[in-house]
C-alpha cells in the first residue's frame, strides 16, 4: 500500500512537470505515462496488474469521467462563435468522414477479422471517434489566446463532438447483437430513440443547462454571482451536473456536455473566469489521463492486452491509421478553403484513445459479442500506435504549420503596404 501511495504523489508530481519539460520536444506526455507504466508493472511482479476485460464496470467509469471533464475543458477553449459557416470544417467531419469511416472499418473488420456484423460495427464505431484526452497538444490554446487556427480549431471542435455522436453507432451494435437477425426488431427503434431522441435530448439537455449555469456563474446580481468565487472546480460541478441529468433523460451525455461548454462560454464569452474553470478542468484531466495511461501501460507490459492480436488484426490496425482515417478526411474537406498542408494535418491527426476503450467497456456489459478479445487487443494496438506515431510528429507537424502561417500571414501584409504605398 505504501509503494502505491508513494508511486501516486510521484504522479502527480508528473502531472505538473512533465509538460514543461516536453513542451518543445518531439515525445508527449501520454508516451511518457505508457511507458511508465509498463516498466513499473513489469517490473514489480506484486502490484496488482490491470485486466481491462476482466474490470469492465470499472474501466467504463474511470474512462466516462476522464471524457466529460475533457469535453468540458475543449468547450471552454473555443473562441469561435458557433455557426455554419465558421464550423464548417468540423462538419464535413463529422457528417461525411465520421460514417465513411464507420463503414470502411466495418466493412474491414467483417472481411478481415472475421467478424460478425454486430462485433465489426462495434469495433468500427469505437475506433471512429478522435479522442478528445489525448488530442491537447493539437487542440486550440486556453481561452482569449488566440491559439485558434483553423488546423487546431478542426481537430479540437471534431474531438469534441464525435465522441458522443458515435454512440448512436454503439448501440446499433448492441441492437443487433441482441436481435434474432431481423432488421424491423430493432432498426425503428433504434431510430426513434437513439438517434433522434438520444440526440436532441443531448443537445437541448447540454445548451439549456450551459446557459442556464452561465447566468447563475455570470449574469446573476452580482453578490450572488457563481465567478465572483473564483473557484475553479466549479467547472467540474458543471460537467457532472449535465452529464447526470441529460443519461436521466436518455440523452447522450458526452453531447449535452460540450454543448454545455460552448453556451457557458457564450452566456459571457470574454470574462476572465473562463480561463479558472479551463485551467481546473485542465489539470484534473491531465491527472486523470497520467494514471489511466499508466494502467494502460500496465495491462499491455503485464497484462497480456495484446495477446490476441493476430497478422490480420495488425493490417486492420495499419489500414484504420495509416489509410482510412486519413483518406476519408482529406475527401470530407474537398472544396473548402483549408491550405493542404493544413487539410493533410487534419486527416493524419485523428487521434484514438480513452474513448475507444470507455466504448468497448460499455458495450461488452450490454450485450455479448464474439471476438471480444480480439477486439481488446486490435483497440489496443492501435490506441498505443496513434499516441506514438502522433505524440511523436505533432510538435514537427504543428511548428512547420505555423511556420508556413506566420510567412503567408506577412507575404499578406507586405503586399497590402505595397498596395497602399501605391
Amino acid at each position: 500500500m505504501m509503494l502505491l501511495l508513494v508511486a501516486f504523489g510521484a504522479l502527480i508530481l508528473l502531472t505538473a512537470w512533465l509538460p514543461v519539460v516536453l513542451k518543445e520536444a518531439p515525445l508527449s506526455l501520454p508516451i511518457v505515462c505508457i511507458a511508465i507504466g509498463a516498466a513499473a508493472f513489469w517490473s514489480f511482479p506484486e502490484i496488482p496488474v490491470p485486466h481491462l476485460p476482466a474490470e469492465l464496470p470499472l474501466v467504463e467509469k474511470m474512462t466516462e469521467f476522464v471524457v466529460i471533464i475533457s469535453l468540458m475543458g475543449a468547450a471552454l477553449k473555443i473562441d469561435r462563435k458557433l455557426g455554419w459557416r465558421r464550423w464548417i470544417t468540423t462538419w464535413r467531419l463529422l457528417a461525411i468522414a465520421m460514417p465513411l469511416t464507420i463503414a470502411a472499418l466495418w466493412a474491414s473488420g467483417y472481411a478481415l477479422l472475421g467478424l460478425s456484423g454486430a462485433s465489426a460495427l462495434l469495433l468500427a464505431a469505437a475506433l471512429a471517434p478522435t479522442d478528445p484526452v489525448l488530442a491537447s497538444d493539437v487542440q486550440v490554446g486556453p481561452p482569449k489566446s488566440g491559439e485558434e487556427d483553423d488546423t487546431r480549431f478542426a481537430l479540437t471542435s471534431e474531438a469534441g463532438l464525435n465522441d458522443g455522436l458515435a454512440f448512436p453507432f454503439v448501440m446499433a451494435a448492441i441492437a443487433m447483437s441482441q436481435s434474432s437477425g431481423s432488421l424491423g426488431s430493432w432498426v425503428a427503434h433504434w431510430f426513434a430513440v437513439d438517434i433522434v431522441w438520444r440526440l436532441a435530448a443531448g443537445i437541448a439537455i447540454g445548451a439549456a443547462l450551459g446557459y442556464g449555469l452561465g447566468w447563475l456563474v455570470f449574469r446573476i446580481p452580482n453578490r450572488a454571482k457563481l465567478s465572483r468565487t473564483g473557484d475553479g472546480f466549479v467547472a467540474l460541478g458543471i460537467t457532472v451536473v449535465v452529464f447526470g441529468v441529460s443519461e436521466a433523460a436518455q440523452g447522450y451525455g458526452f453531447v449535452s456536455v460540450f454543448v454545455a461548454g460552448l453556451a457557458l462560454r457564450a452566456a459571457e464569452r470574454d470574462h476572465e473566469y473562463h480561463q479558472t474553470l479551463h485551467d481546473f478542468a485542465e489539470q484534473l484531466e491531465r491527472l486523470l489521463m497520467m494514471t489511466l495511461l499508466v494502467l494502460f501501460g500496465g495491462a499491455i507490459s503485464a497484462g497480456g492486452l495484446l495477446n490476441s492480436l493476430s497478422v490480420s488484426g495488425a493490417v486492420y490496425a495499419g489500414l484504420a491509421i495509416f489509410a482510412i482515417r486519413p483518406l476519408l478526411a482529406w475527401i470530407s474537406l474537398s472544396g473548402t478553403t483549408c491550405p493542404p498542408t493544413e487539410r493533410a494535418a487534419i486527416s493524419f491527426f485523428g487521434i484514438r484513445g480513452i474513448g475507444t476503450i470507455y466504448y468497448l467497456a460499455f458495450a461488452f456489459q450490454k450485450a455479448s459479442f464474439d471476438g471480444a478479445e480480439t477486439m481488446w487487443s486490435i483497440s489496443a494496438a492501435i490506441v498505443l500506435t496513434s499516441i506514438v506515431l502522433h505524440g511523436v510528429t505533432v510538435t514537427p507537424v504543428m511548428m512547420l504549420i505555423d511556420r508556413r502561417r506566420r510567412r503567408g500571414q506577412t507575404a499578406r501584409e507586405e503586399k497590402a503596404l505595397a498596395s497602399e504605398s501605391n
